[in-house]
């Protein structure tokens, strides 16, 4: 191969990967139960992939941890930015299903 990747390449195949710093915020109390992983420094797309280095692996009810980490970002190819914004199309639309019946008074 003469260092050219073709378009059959750039489209299907041939993710690039990123190292970034992430922000963990993972929360288990009353009040909240949440995990934010925000990776910063990159603009993540549709169908992109993060991956969380370095978390904690059990957070106790009453607990909270907020830390600096880092994260491994894997880019969708063309295609993989294609089809997930197409799958999130009809998953959305599943929202829209409410069962609003009329139901007689009586």
């Amino acid at each position: 191969m003469n260092g050219h990747w073709g378009v059959g390449r750039a489209i299907f195949g041939g993710n690039e990967t990123l190292e970034v710093p992430c922000s963990v915020d993972i929360e288990r109390t009353a009040d909240s139960f949440h995990a934010y992983a925000v990776p910063e420094d990159v603009f993540l797309n549709p169908g992109d992939q993060v991956i969380v280095h370095g978390t904690t692996g059990r957070v106790e009810f009453g607990e909270r941890y907020t830390f600096e980490t880092s994260a491994t970002v894997i880019r969708a190819n063309a295609f993989q930015r294609f089809w997930t914004q197409w799958v999130a199309i009809f998953e959305l639309t599943e929202l829209y299903h409410c069962g609003f019946e009329a139901r007689e008074v009586t």
